[in-house]
């Protein structure tokens, strides 16, 4: 099932779908003078193969492909909280033929949770567009002894400095919403992280935490399967996708963490190649088959202009500086 757009979103992704198609068509009766791309295009994805944001991108490098031509690749620089594929793509020529997948981590977060960080989210990159979103999800095994949060916060409770809980790395997302959680639950649960995301579920599965929050897109096959058991969702509202989970929100008011993800390029690619890989970055996440593939990972495309991303970005290093100092997370 997919999320459903309000209405001003379904009108603005119209406008945006239409555009990109106005441009692509230009484009293509120029065919004989635009010499690019010429050559495959490399997509890095700065977490492990597996993730959510890895399934992300081979679903975005895959449909950019078709739509621009051209063949495409995915390298996966994961490590250090997406700062090495970050540093990777910052040192990549600006010639319009490598870009990152980023997050809401590694283009927000970060900022606010290291002393010193080897990039700079706007300044060496540039904005080609919004890719899309989805929620946090806390999960534990489907044999866990509560069956919603108010038997889960009691269990906490009466078994204080027993759980613990992993996540995808030290400053992660799953890590910002587990202390945020832990601070507004009065419990204690001793923080594990992980080398990714797929390896904190794999911990999860075989018992070695006893919750994980981490994104649906990542947990949804184990949740389908009936391996994970959801209680809750971090979105301030409950999601169309998991119906009967109830959102943090309900038991602890203005509870809201989400993640997003984006595609940038290195700060000197011209304009003239952002132009058109917008174009079709917005025709690609557009099109039915792209809608489909995403909501089998319980996540939603929203694509943008690389205006209105940029915009946003800029926005989330706010949002996420008061998120890392609620939550009391630390990078080690």
């Amino acid at each position: 099932m997919t999320i459903g757009f309000s209405t001003r979103r379904r009108q603005t992704a119209h406008l945006v779908a239409a555009a990109a198609l106005t441009l692509l068509a230009g484009w293509s009766g120029q065919a004989s003078a635009q010499a690019y791309p010429s050559k495959p295009l490399k997509f890095v994805v700065p977490f492990s193969a597996g993730s959510a944001t890895d399934a992300v991108g081979r679903i975005v490098a895959q449909a950019m492909g078709e739509a621009l031509g051209q063949s495409t690749t995915v390298d996966n620089k994961a490590g250090a909280n997406g700062i090495l594929g970050a540093e990777a793509v910052k040192g990549a020529p600006g010639d319009g033929y490598t870009f990152l997948v980023t997050t809401s981590t590694t283009q927000a977060a970060n900022v606010s949770l290291y002393k010193k960080l080897s990039y700079d989210p706007v300044k060496d990159f540039t904005p080609i567009g919004k890719i899309g979103e989805t929620g946090f999800i806390l999960m534990v095994q489907a044999d866990f002894p509560a069956k919603d949060m108010k038997e889960f916060i009691a269990y906490a409770k009466k078994n204080p400095a027993k759980l613990s809980y992993g996540s995808a790395g030290n400053g992660s997302a799953g890590h910002l919403a587990g202390e945020m959680f832990k601070q507004r639950a009065g419990i204690f649960a001793l923080h594990i992280p992980y080398r990714g995301a797929n390896p904190a579920q794999l911990a999860l599965l075989a018992g070695e935490v006893d919750f994980n929050i981490d994104n649906l897109a990542a947990a949804a096959p184990n949740i389908r399967a009936g391996k994970l058991k959801a209680l809750a969702v971090t979105s301030l509202d409950a999601s169309p996708s998991l119906p009967g989970v109830p959102p943090l929100s309900a038991t602890f008011k203005g509870f809201s963490i989400d993640t997003w993800w984006g595609l940038v390029a290195p700060a000197a690619t011209p304009a003239d190649r952002l132009a058109r890989l917008n174009a079709a970055f917005v025709a690609a996440l557009n099109s039915p088959e792209t809608a489909s593939r995403f909501a089998l990972l319980l996540a939603e495309p929203a694509p943008t202009t690389a205006a209105q991303f940029g915009d946003m970005m800029k926005a989330e290093l706010r949002t996420y500086q008061g998120l890392v100092q609620r939550s009391g997370a630390k990078v080690d």
